[in-house]
């Protein structure tokens, strides 16, 4: 087998064919929140600011729900790899279960207790108030949220990831038509503002769970029956608690510690916040491109490991490694590049905009730690069920490094804004070492089915 990055062309070519329709799925979802930000920056900055903060409550479910589609990807691609479809039905009707729990939670918090959360994320009354109103409308989008995602998961790791892109990418374009139509009330309807992207966005969702179900129930496809809802095997919940329980602690580790990030900019006062929205928007799409790979990588290596290929796995674990470095550099780039055409396009204060550039050129260099450390750890040490790293790095690195210095930072300190940001971005990097020394030790090539 050739070793060589891009001397394998069958390799290239599997990575190729599954990072471009997961890249793109994760770059549509990351539009939504671009289209928010620049549509309701063109209404007034703070609707644009408070839309970002109540969206954070949102964020926290995504990172819980990633520890159930990382169980799926995890334990799905290894045992699609050895051909047991059975497993696999048992795996998704597992994961429905826990993602439907979820959802219930962060459905009712939102709608019953908008006012309480959106204090967490700022004192001033008038980002408090358009908070609520957008929680209490797409708080009822948060229930369909982890049932769809369970259901895209399972169609990622049986072959089917083009259609999971194409759902949720139709989902994103209706969520972004839409948007532009209630907030502005196009064809004589009323404006709504964030209420209306809140509405949009419940629509949109609602679309992608229809299609995501009817989908399933076509040929080749996984899809569950009341059985796979109702069966239990004691076996494989140990398996799946072994894999999803350091993802879910890693996945609240990292979301409560982003949205500590995003509240104490919001303390700062608003052209703080309305600045790190819009940095937090373009950091967002470009993460697009490790999120792919690390995702793709995953799918490959874990059906090598799982089909019992493991030296195989391992070669595939090193050229994805290596591949991260290479999108690290170039989002660096891109984000440079992009630096004055950001800070021009959106209307903020003179203020804000000189906060933004700032961000900007700190988060550029922040992105080649977040990349590989995205691919590497997600995607190359998940392959193998080796998922307890992440909870380690975050414990010391964020929670014990970048947490306590930011919070130091805003509200003992009085540090300038930009500091405060940059102690943001510190985890990432301090991050690389580590992930490169545990790396080495090949803890992750391993065989997780029975």
């Amino acid at each position: 087998m050739k070793q060589g990055l891009f001397s394998d062309k069958d390799f290239i070519h599997r990575l190729w064919n599954l990072t471009l329709p997961l890249a793109f799925q994760s770059l549509m979802l990351a539009l939504v929140a671009a289209c928010d930000a620049v549509m309701l920056g063109r209404v007034e900055q703070d609707s644009m600011a408070a839309v970002s903060l109540a969206t954070q409550i949102q964020f926290i479910q995504n990172m819980m729900l990633a520890a159930v589609t990382g169980s799926i990807a995890i334990l799905g691609a290894q045992y699609w790899g050895k051909g047991d479809k059975k497993t696999l039905h048992k795996i998704f009707g597992m994961s429905l279960r826990i993602a439907f729990i979820i959802s219930i939670c962060f459905c009712v918090a939102c709608t019953c207790f908008s006012r309480q959360l959106m204090m967490i994320f700022a004192e001033d009354e008038n980002l408090i108030g358009i908070g609520m109103g957008y929680l209490r409308i797409a708080g009822y989008s948060y229930l369909l949220t982890g049932l769809s995602q369970c259901f895209l998961g399972t169609m990622r790791v049986t072959g089917h990831a083009d259609r999971s892109a194409l759902i949720s990418s139709g989902a994103v374009i209706i969520n972004i038509i839409l948007n532009g139509i209630f907030i502005f009330g196009l064809f004589g309807l009323p404006a709504m503002g964030a209420n209306g992207a809140a509405l949009a966005t419940l629509i949109a969702r609602i679309l992608e769970f229809s299609a995501a179900v009817i989908s399933s129930f076509q040929k080749d496809f996984i899809h569950p029956t009341i059985k796979d809802l109702l069966v239990r095997d004691r076996l494989l919940a140990k398996d799946y608690v072994r894999c999803g329980l350091p993802l879910a602690g890693a996945a609240l580790f990292w979301g409560i510690g982003f949205t500590s990030y995003t509240a104490f900019m919001g303390h700062l006062g608003p052209d703080a916040a309305a600045s790190n929205s819009v940095a937090a928007v373009v950091r967002d799409l470009m993460c697009c491109l490790c999120d792919g790979i690390s995702a793709a990588g995953g799918i490959i290596v874990g059906n090598e490991l799982g089909a019992g290929n493991l030296d195989t796995g391992k070669l595939y674990g090193s050229r994805i490694a290596k591949l991260s470095v290479y999108v690290g550099f170039l989002s660096t780039g891109i984000i440079l590049l992009v630096t004055p055409i950001v800070s021009n396009f959106i209307i903020l204060t003179p203020k804000a905009k000189s906060y933004l550039v700032g961000m900007m050129i700190i988060m550029a260099f922040y992105m080649i730690g977040r990349a590989i450390n995205t691919v590497v750890i997600n995607g190359v040490f998940g392959s193998g069920g080796d998922t307890l790293f992440d909870i380690y790095s975050l414990a010391v690195c964020m929670w014990g490094i970048a947490v306590p210095l930011a919070f130091l930072g805003a509200f003992v300190f009085k540090w300038p804004v930009l500091c405060v940001y940059a102690c943001t971005c510190v985890d990432e990097v301090g991050k690389l070492p580590w992930v490169y020394h545990h790396y080495k030790k090949y803890k992750w090539v391993k065989d997780l089915t029975r």
